[in-house]
């Protein structure tokens, strides 16, 4: 049985003008796209290309905030609610336009003690505003490697503030590579946390590149978790090597 994969266009076709990265997902073979921030794009000509091309879009990213500050998210940081809730906002209204099914609540990089209430609350927030349209929040553990100083880093952290924060639209973005690049078995925690996994992403390990190459087997590790009951996409969240398309090869050969 052929997985569904999904092209994190945050990663892929850069080069392009998000529309048109839409449009070479859908002619590599791709069965649906997911975004990080399309803020800047007009969300009709992003819609448009959606509509051409047949596929969905997943999901995209709340803002991370001060880039150049060095903030990488805002909703577990004590005294941004404010911020945190207007980016929020951004997020329903864009994937509403476009049609996106879910919405990555970016926590922040934080060591503060209040950050965890902080976090619940404004999950609270954003889930009881996504629940009319349908759509799912999520929740991403973040490596320490690559995010020094990111609040949420762990699945079993997720699970636990999902558990609190008490709402059933909440979910955990499972990405291989960062539970993988945390020194972590990916079928171990995958399993320890499958009733709460909203989707799955992948690259290789340790490099983040294509994922044919690198520690982890993933021709075989994927149609694993699928065996074990994961019916979603599997987002393609990797940094090219060289372009897109020449490092699509892995694609084919699995298919």
């Amino acid at each position: 049985m052929a997985l569904p994969y999904s092209a994190n266009l945050g990663f892929l076709w850069t080069e392009l003008a998000l529309p048109d990265a839409v449009r070479a997902a859908a002619k590599a073979g791709f069965d649906a796209v997911e975004l990080h921030w399309p803020y800047a794009v007009d969300p009709s000509l992003l819609k448009q290309a959606l509509t051409e091309s047949g596929l969905p879009v997943l999901g995209l990213n709340t803002s991370k905030g001060n880039v150049e500050a060095g903030e990488f998210g805002l909703s577990a940081l004590p005294g941004r609610e404010e911020d945190a809730r207007a980016a929020i906002d951004q997020a329903l209204a864009y994937a509403t336009a476009i049609g996106a099914t879910a919405i990555h609540v970016m926590a922040g990089k934080t060591n503060a003690p209040e950050a965890r209430d902080t976090f619940v609350a404004n999950l609270r927030y954003a889930a009881d505003r996504a629940a009319p349209a349908g759509i799912t929040i999520l929740l991403e553990p973040l490596n320490l490697h690559d995010v020094p100083g990111y609040f949420l880093h762990d699945n079993a952290t997720a699970s636990s503030i999902i558990e609190e924060a008490g709402r059933s639209n909440i979910r955990i973005m499972f990405d291989c590579y960062h539970v993988g690049r945390s020194g972590k078995s990916i079928l171990e925690e995958f399993d320890a946390h499958r009733q709460l996994v909203g989707h799955v992403q992948f690259a290789a390990v340790p490099d983040r590149g294509e994922p044919d190459a690198g520690e982890v087997d993933f021709a075989s590790l994927l149609p694993e978790l699928a065996a074990r009951g994961y019916a979603g996409h599997f987002g393609a969240e990797y940094k090219p090597r060289r372009t897109t398309d020449e490092g699509l090869g892995w694609l084919a050969a699995w298919r």
